[in-house]
């Protein structure tokens, strides 16, 4: 049996960090990010968000060990960046190939 060992909470924020990154198209054209109606702001949104990741990084280079709260935290801020960026058009939710459940009978 594999010894499985949970990562470091530094590591953890460093790779949230960097799928977030890879996420969340913080290069998008300001003109892109405004273009119509849209539910909440997509532009200060993101810009929030690269904030906080640009604080945690600095907090980690500085030696700083993340709390699995500050953990939970930004990711939970992120899927919610994450959500108003799929509802205002700008990036693809996640697709799921599943069929709807049976309705019961």
């Amino acid at each position: 049996m594999k010894n499985s060992r949970k990562p470091s909470t530094r590591t953890a924020m460093l790779r949230l960090i960097s799928q977030i990154r890879a996420e969340i198209p913080f290069d998008m054209p300001e003109a892109t990010l405004c273009r119509g109606p849209c539910t909440g702001c997509s532009k200060k949104l993101m810009e929030f968000l690269d904030q906080e990741l640009v604080s945690q990084q600095q907090d980690i280079d500085l030696g700083e060990v993340p709390t699995l709260g500050q953990i939970h935290k930004l990711a939970r801020l992120a899927k919610k960046v994450h959500k108003v960026l799929v509802k205002n058009g700008l990036i693809d939710g996640p697709t799921t190939n599943a069929e709807p459940a049976p309705s019961p009978v």
